[in-house]
């Protein structure tokens, strides 16, 4: 059952999407989009996209075993039956994605696109590694039906895309029939807001629908505050990722009470252990919000734009075969890119350890490239290659040292 990645078409569409947000943002000058969460969202997004090919593989065996077995019909793909498909895929994301909200290890694989506090197209990209590998343990009935795995994975990403374009704040609402059928960008702004009007609320990604019919919907009106009530402060995606299971872990190993102990994972969220109460929660307001925005590394910026492009494209290398590299590279590859953009935090977070991580993962990444593109050593573009490395090391050395972090070159931070 090998298909081409969905995600293959589906990354050109959403970066060109993001490229016409942050002109827009720029020619407006709205402030929709700060440079250091904007690139922590990217980072975040390349790191998940390595999962993939292992989630895909997931479904192809689980779901194409099910499918040959136990199916009931076979539901070949047309334009009918393609609308049937989004309406399953989002029907059922609706639950997972309200049960995502209700309880704690489901919140904790969800919680990291929340913690964005900004609404741009960035945002849409902040997923969370753990929930793109468990969100697949839910559309198996579909396979039941009769849908082909292959189509489910495909219209997994589609409705993922359709989700992606409601993240921004430039739409306002639009005509009143299509605001009460379709989930919409304002829809979705309530969604993401820690405003105690608009907390669980919204959670269709298609059809708005649901939150009609089964009592979660909530009109925009007063200003979306957006973030989460335990946020990381920090821009590593390890840390967004895996924040609040962490949380969650520290809960269960001070609960007093065994079986506390066991069950705080699957009570809903904000259910604490008994003895640790928590105080009454205080509302995030425009007021009082403190945004996480740390001091980077002077001249952070230019070194920064010019990662994420390498990073593009060393992204594209794992999740498609433009490269014709093989699993074992690509494995290794994701291993770099995640080095790559834990680097970035490092960098934004003016990280004491950063500079040694950098130069050596500049120079580990090179030595991969010289025996992936040419191993006698001798191809120019290996000598691109080494002037481009020698570059990323010299900027690192110059400004990203401990000692680097005092200097001022205000129009590049």
């Amino acid at each position: 059952m090998g298909e081409t990645n969905i995600y293959v078409y589906l990354t050109p569409l959403a970066l060109g999407f993001i490229v016409l947000e942050m002109f827009f943002s720029w020619y407006y000058r709205k402030g929709y989009i700060s440079f250091q969460e904007a690139v922590a969202n990217f980072g975040t997004a390349l790191g998940n996209q390595t999962m993939n090919v292992l989630v895909a593989a997931g479904v192809y065996v689980i779901y194409g075993y099910l499918w040959e077995n136990f199916r009931l019909y076979s539901i070949e793909l047309n334009a009918l039956t393609f609308i049937f498909l989004l309406l399953g895929v989002d029907f059922i994301f609706y639950w997972v994605h309200r049960w995502g909200h209700a309880v704690n290890i489901m919140w904790a694989a969800h919680s990291p696109h929340h913690s964005a506090e900004e609404m741009n197209f960035f945002v849409a990209l902040r997923a969370s590694v753990t929930q793109r590998l468990t969100s697949f343990l839910f559309f198996w009935p579909l396979t039941l039906i009769g849908f082909h795995p292959a189509h489910i994975y495909m219209m997994a990403g589609i409705h993922l895309f359709i989700a992606f374009l409601h993240h921004t704040e430039f739409i306002p609402k639009l005509w009143k029939p299509i605001e009460f059928v379709f989930t919409t960008p304002s829809h979705h702004r309530v969604h993401h807001g820690v405003n105690f009007r608009y907390l669980d609320k919204n959670f269709g990604e298609f059809l708005i629908v649901w939150d009609r019919l089964f009592g979660t919907f909530e009109e925009e009106e007063e200003k979306v505050v957006y973030g989460i009530y335990d946020h990381p402060k920090s821009w590593n995606p390890i840390s967004i990722n895996f924040h609040y299971y962490l949380v969650l872990l520290k809960l269960a190993v001070a609960a007093p009470n065994w079986w506390d102990k066991a069950r705080i994972w699957f009570m809903p969220t904000g259910w604490r252990p008994r003895g640790l109460e928590a105080p009454p929660k205080l509302e995030i307001t425009t007021t009082n919000q403190i945004k996480f925005r740390p001091t980077m590394f002077a001249m952070s910026k230019p070194y920064l734009a010019v990662q994420v492009i390498a990073g593009i494209v060393l992204m594209v290398g794992i999740i498609s075969d433009l490269f014709n590299w093989s699993h074992a590279v690509k494995w290794f590859g994701a291993f770099l890119l995640w080095w790559q953009i834990v680097n970035w935090a490092g960098i934004m977070e003016a990280k004491n350890w950063l500079w040694i991580s950098e130069v050596s993962r500049v120079s580990t990444t090179f030595a991969a490239f010289v025996l992936l593109a040419a191993p006698d050593g001798t191809n120019q573009i290996v000598i691109g290659g080494a002037v481009f490395a020698a570059a990323c090391v010299i900027w690192t050395l110059a400004f990203f040292r401990p000692r680097a972090s005092s200097l001022s070159f205000a129009s590049f931070r």
